[in-house]
């Protein structure tokens, strides 16, 4: 079973730790408890949109692409494809220059 709190945490980890930064730092700058939000990372704490907001603040991510990339991680597992956002068409009139670019 896909657990949106476990998706989350994962996808707040996996930003933190792109950009070298440590729990403590995050919390500091969130002004949320480091163990708490440890918590969150594990998938083990509800969080509220409030500390999400704070969160993504102090990481510098928008809220929206934090949830975009939960949402796909969950239909992901969920087996759904996602849809390739470049129609097919566009795609081959813009190969040719791609390759030479």
């Amino acid at each position: 079973m896909v657990l949106l709190r476990r998706e989350l945490g994962d996808v707040l980890r996996d930003v933190r730790l792109a950009q070298s930064k440590t729990l403590r730092e995050v919390s500091a700058a969130a002004r949320v408890s480091l163990g708490y939000l440890s918590e969150i990372e594990r998938g083990q704490k509800e969080a509220s949109s409030e500390l999400l907001s704070s969160v993504c603040d102090a990481l510098d991510v928008p809220l929206w692409a934090l949830l975009r990339e939960v949402s796909d991680r969950i239909a992901l597992a969920e087996g759904v494809r996602i849809p390739d956002t470049v129609p097919a068409d566009l795609e081959a009139s813009v190969r040719p220059f791609a390759a030479a670019v």
